[in-house]
């Protein structure tokens, strides 16, 4: 059975993602974890996927 490379975690103050193998961190910290980006990380979890609506969510907070 593999683990997921990556998952969401509740940290204080919202959610973070955690990168199974690279055993850290990876993308902003939100208040709300967005959706379609929780969906993506519990389903397939396509890299590519879950880069683009990182950086979109990213542009949309500057």
């Amino acid at each position: 059975m593999s683990r997921r490379r990556y998952v969401a975690r509740g940290v204080p103050g919202g959610y973070r993602i955690w990168d199974n193998r690279g055993r850290r961190w990876w993308g902003d910290h939100y208040e709300l974890c967005p959706d379609d980006l929780l969906s993506e990380l519990n389903g397939k979890a396509n890299h590519d996927k879950i880069t683009a609506l990182l950086k979109r969510y990213r542009a949309q907070k500057r």
